[in-house]
């Protein structure tokens, strides 16, 4: 009798789990909205990627066009033209097309005879500007003395090369992550292994609280101060320039990288620590040849995560880093970045023009970037808890 009531009791019980939303209505209905808000937020970056990578699909495709001269042609001749070379000379899409009627496309046709009339004379005007070769190459340009890696898109021919935003954007980066990685991983080292639990409760969060300082407020700090300082220290010529970018971002990067490094090297077995304490280690070395080997996939985390944070980070570079986009991998030299290029100059671009959609592009390029960064942090990261957990 006893064991039928068991049995009964535990079919209930069983029951009573397999119910889901009768039994916990507002438990099942709290992990569908988690859920729902977990799949909206990814289908919003496909979505916002989709949207960057469409308007950049012409000059991905190399279907762009930007040379300013082309080989007029007159009404006789457009009367038997095609429809889709038509529209192809004329910068218009094939719904545009459509819905022109023939008056329209005449005025359209000497419009663009104006514009062949007017421009520049020389042999950059034939150019493609926005195909891949002029994009990531040097040419020699008209009264240049050499092949150079220009971005110009407001001169007479529109230059888009972007090795100098790459270029720029990687000082940028690489000073901020020199500057604030060694800070960032000394205070997570010292505030998890080293400090009295006193000093540790009020370091931590005043570290974290340098995430809560607005990217602007450092630019603006960057421009005004750290410039002239950093200037009047070491005497170079360049007020704004990677260097003070750099600096700028590091302070914007130091509470992310902190605070996952001093996560992961709190979560090693505290009995690392003791027994290395026991074989008579001091707490310093316990800190540097113990924990922090066995935390560093954590550690290599928080790198990653900072150097994508500095990368994509537009307020402070557009603002300290002096906006020259020039090919130097001088750190005392102005440059410009991707993100500070896109900022500047996406408002003044024709909606669908050559210009608009070379941002975009750069746009795309910067995710790529960052997605394979990722991805081979996330590679590395796999294969480091393998060889520390034995498997590899």
């Amino acid at each position: 009798m006893a064991e039928s009531r068991q049995t009964s009791g535990r079919s209930h019980g069983w029951m009573g789990l397999r119910r889901g939303h009768q039994a916990r209505p507002l438990e099942w209905l709290g992990e569908k909205a988690i859920l729902g808000v977990s799949l909206s937020a990814i289908l919003m970056v496909f979505l916002i990627f989709l949207f960057v990578a469409r308007e950049s699909l012409p000059v991905l495709l190399g279907l762009a066009d930007s040379g300013v001269y082309h080989e007029p042609v007159s009404l006789e001749e457009m009367a038997r033209m095609p429809r889709g070379e038509l529209a192809d000379y004329l910068d218009l899409s094939a719904a545009e097309m459509e819905r022109m009627d023939e008056a329209t496309l005449k005025l359209l046709m000497e419009v663009k005879a104006e514009e062949i009339a007017a421009a520049p004379e020389d042999k950059d005007a034939r150019i493609n500007t926005v195909s891949w070769p002029y994009l990531l190459l040097p040419h020699q340009w008209t009264g240049y003395d050499k092949p150079e890696f220009i971005w110009q898109p407001v001169s007479a021919i529109h230059k888009y090369n972007v090795v100098p935003l790459f270029i720029g954007s990687l000082k940028a980066t690489l000073v901020a992550l020199l500057f604030a990685v060694p800070l960032s991983l000394a205070a997570a080292i010292y505030v998890s292994q080293l400090a009295a639990p006193r000093t540790r409760e009020l370091l931590k969060p005043a570290i974290e609280m340098l995430a809560g300082i607005p990217s602007v407020v450092l630019g603006f700090f960057a421009l005004i101060v750290l410039a002239t300082v950093l200037q009047n220290t070491f005497g170079y010529q360049s007020r704004l320039n990677a260097l003070v970018a750099g600096i700028a971002l590091g302070f914007a990067i130091i509470p992310v990288v902190f605070s996952i490094a001093e996560d992961a090297l709190t979560s090693v077995p505290r009995s690392y620590t003791q027994a290395a304490l026991a074989l008579g280690a001091s707490k310093w070395q316990a800190a540097w040849k113990v924990v922090l080997p066995a935390a560093i996939p954590g550690v290599f985390a928080a790198v990653v995560l900072g150097f994508g944070r500095a990368i994509g980070e537009t307020m402070i570079v557009l603002m300290a880093s002096g906006n020259a986009s020039i090919v130097s991998w001088n750190i005392l030299d102005s440059t410009r970045t991707i993100t500070a290029t896109i900022a500047a100059e996406l408002a003044e671009t024709v909606v669908g023009g050559h210009h608009y959609r070379m941002l975009f592009l750069l746009g795309t390029l910067l995710f790529a970037v960052t997605f394979a960064s990722n991805l081979v942090a996330d590679l590395i990261i796999h294969r480091l808890k393998a060889r520390l957990e034995g498997k590899a």
